[in-house]
């Protein structure tokens, strides 16, 4: 009967690896979410910031958070159809008045969505509060598939269940070791080892 001992030096070698990789994926996982936030936030050109006519990036300009857009409003009336299009999918139309709501200038949703997309970076890239942190993940990916349930590309899966069933998993198997990040520091803490919900 083989013994972890007597395991040949290519098992081990290899399992490092994948240890290895298996923390680079949730830091690449995490780097997605934090780059949307700076990205929004600051209005950097990629997916905030750019005139899709000219292509020209207004850097820190009006579409930029800090500067009052609301950044959930275009996603929000887009599933809902309010731009003079159909709903996305089969529940478009339940997002209605979602990209307009506010109480007085504060936008909820928005601090919600920013909130949880920074803290989701930074959790999954740091490996501090990972089940937080791929809970809240797969929450929010699942909230955007709904809003825009349409599947053009294939009738079962998108990238945002691929990042929720990758985040859960890597994290949940991270819970035995963690090759990349603080996360083993994090876990002596006194109220982590209290609350193992902060793993």
């Amino acid at each position: 009967m083989a013994t972890k001992a007597e395991a040949p030096p290519e098992v081990t070698t290899g399992s490092s690896l994948g240890w290895k990789f298996l923390s680079l994926t949730r830091i690449a996982i995490g780097f997605v979410f934090l780059w949307a936030f700076l990205d929004k936030l600051l209005a950097l050109g990629y997916a905030t910031g750019r005139d899709k006519e000219t292509g020209v990036v207004d850097y820190f300009g009006d579409k930029a958070w800090i500067n009052g857009n609301n950044v959930t409003e275009g996603y929000l009336k887009s599933a809902a159809g309010e731009f003079g299009g159909e709903p996305a999918g089969v529940y478009g139309e339940m997002f209605t008045g979602w990209g307009d709501f506010a109480i007085g200038a504060f936008r909820p949703i928005d601090w919600i969505f920013m909130i949880a997309l920074l803290g989701v970076g930074l959790a999954l890239m740091l490996g501090i509060g990972t089940k937080v942190g791929a809970l809240s993940a797969t929450g929010l990916l699942l909230f955007m598939y709904i809003a825009h349930f349409d599947n053009t590309n294939n009738p079962f899966l998108d990238d945002h269940i691929i990042y929720s069933l990758a985040a859960i998993g890597i994290v949940w198997v991270e819970l035995s070791r963690q090759d990349i990040g603080i996360g083993t520091w994090w876990r002596k803490l006194p109220v982590v080892q209290k609350y193992s919900w902060l793993v």
